[in-house]
């Protein structure tokens, strides 16, 4: 899919569907992140084990990504199981959850997903008419749905976040919470589509992210997928930048929303938020439903992914550091709710106080 734009005076091509995921007949084939930008590369998952490996090893990253993937690696498991009735399968598919769910700790999306999948599976099995077959076509079905809901979450977080974008100015992002962090167009990058697509002319600073590198690697060559004016930024440049009048505003995505609006995100999200306060900048984050946790009273109690040393100590297969130096890895940190401007989700804008924001807003879905 694409459609024509005038950005900056020039027209460009706007692809909003980056192929990160996909079921078919075969497997769920994934685009590799972890070849980007210089090489793309897909990996079919024949198998669950397959998928918990893709998700862990980071091949698919992002929080909604990792929800959908985790889903079709349910639906995947149940459609390879030999299992001949209909308890045996659905022990089977506990099973192949947990295997799922130990992959990575944080995107609540991720628990979300599978814990969808979960009560998809009673529903089957509840029917009198209930077999091995509708339940794998079931489970199927559900996957493909949230994969579509996906897509429609995001393009509705754009509509609601352009709103909030300059109309002309840089706006700076960190890690990637684009097409390739979901299963297309975006939170935080589809913000920045939506925005682009109503003529507002925007340059997007992308912090590099280290040690991973999602901003330099993935974001920046997704952006620049879709002509959409690009600048990597190395991690301590944010400052200079905001002070220099560069940075008119933020916009990152997140893994998991406590029910205070605490934040939690890739690694470095924190700092940059305590600099948008600083300079007066305002700092957006913008994340489908499935990534709020009112089940989580605040960040302190969000649990943190540490990663491996090799992350730090190496890059491109080349040591960086001294032989048996300390090294810490935490994969994400936790911005305190004071610092968020407003939280962009598909059901609309919410500000502070979250608690009471948040709350009302998943009322009113309740009572729909």
């Amino acid at each position: 899919m694409a459609d024509q734009y005038l950005s900056n005076g020039k027209r460009f091509t706007l692809k909003v569907m980056i192929p990160t995921l996909e079921w078919t007949d075969e497997g769920v084939r994934f685009l590799d992140q972890t070849r980007l930008p210089l090489e793309e590369k897909y990996v079919l998952a024949r198998s669950y084990r397959d998928v918990a490996d893709v998700i862990s090893t980071m091949v698919v990253r992002g929080a909604p990504a990792i929800g959908v993937a985790a889903a079709m690696g349910v639906a995947l498991g149940a459609k390879s199981s030999s299992a001949k009735t209909v308890d045996e399968l659905s022990r089977e598919v506990r099973e192949m959850s947990e295997v799922l769910a130990a992959t990575r700790p944080t995107a609540v999306n991720l628990f979300w997903a599978i814990q969808r999948m979960s009560a998809k599976l009673d529903a089957l099995r509840s029917k009198k008419d209930a077999t091995v077959d509708s339940i794998r076509t079931g489970l199927i079905a559900e996957a493909q749905r949230m994969y579509e809901e996906d897509i429609a979450a995001c393009k509705a977080m754009g509509d609601f976040g352009a709103e909030l974008m300059p109309s002309k100015g840089g706006v700076l992002t960190h890690c990637n919470a684009g097409a390739l962090a979901t299963c297309g167009y975006g939170t935080a990058l589809g913000v920045i589509r939506s925005a682009v697509a109503r003529g507002h002319e925007l340059h997007v600073y992308a912090d590099e992210t280290r040690p991973f590198l999602q901003g330099a690697r993935l974001t920046a060559w997704e952006l620049m997928h879709d002509g959409i004016p690009t600048t990597v930024l190395c991690d301590n440049m944010a400052a200079s930048r905001m002070r220099a009048g560069k940075i008119k505003a933020v916009v990152v995505g997140a893994d998991r929303i406590a029910a205070n609006g605490d934040v939690a995100n890739k690694i470095g999200t924190y700092g940059v938020a305590v600099l948008a306060k600083e300079h007066e900048i305002p700092f957006y984050v913008a994340a489908p439903w499935s990534t709020i946790d009112l089940n989580t009273a605040t960040g302190d109690a969000i649990p943190i992914e540490e990663r491996a040393a090799v992350e730090v100590t190496h890059h491109g297969g080349k040591q960086l550091t001294p032989h048996g130096v300390g090294i810490e890895n935490p994969a994400f940190d936790v911005t305190p709710a004071k610092y968020v401007t407003a939280i962009i989700t598909e059901r609309g804008v919410l500000r502070a106080p979250y608690a009471e924001s948040l709350k009302q807003m998943e009322a009113l879905a309740v009572e729909a």
